[in-house]
């Protein structure tokens, strides 16, 4: 499976990114835009090319990737999550390295629903005695 394509989706909170990865340069396009552009945020960019530090391989892959849903920070997380998973896929002795450091691993929280008689999830109305 070396030298192919490799597809992978990515979520977080309610962000799903789907991730294209082909050895080349190193370029990375979302939504047909440059990482930079459609995340200003530097901690954003550095949490999207985590993947490719830990497994050493910064420049080894283009990245192609659609992301839709969520915010900033969720769709951030989502592609992370997806560029592990292809790379996991791609090349199997990168698995360990990325399964160590959580990449793997499905971000499960999401925003708890506010409840009824209460002001927010966890948050009560304020309560008089007298």
């Amino acid at each position: 499976m070396v030298d192919t394509i490799q597809y992978a989706t990515g979520k977080r909170k309610n962000a799903i990114a789907r991730a294209w990865i082909e050895p080349g340069p190193g370029t990375i396009k979302i939504n047909a835009r440059t990482l930079e552009h459609y995340f200003p945020r530097l901690s954003h960019q550095i949490q999207v090319q985590t993947p490719f530090e830990v497994t050493k391989t910064e420049g080894q892959y283009n990245v192609k990737a659609t992301i839709s849903g969520g915010g900033i920070s969720g769709q951030a997380g989502a592609l992370r999550h997806a560029i592990a998973k292809a790379l996991s896929l791609h090349d199997s002795a990168l698995r360990d390295p990325l399964k160590k450091q959580g990449l793997l691993t499905r971000d499960s929280r999401v925003k708890e629903r506010k409840k009824y008689g209460q002001k927010g999830a966890r948050a009560k109305f304020q309560y008089s005695k007298r």
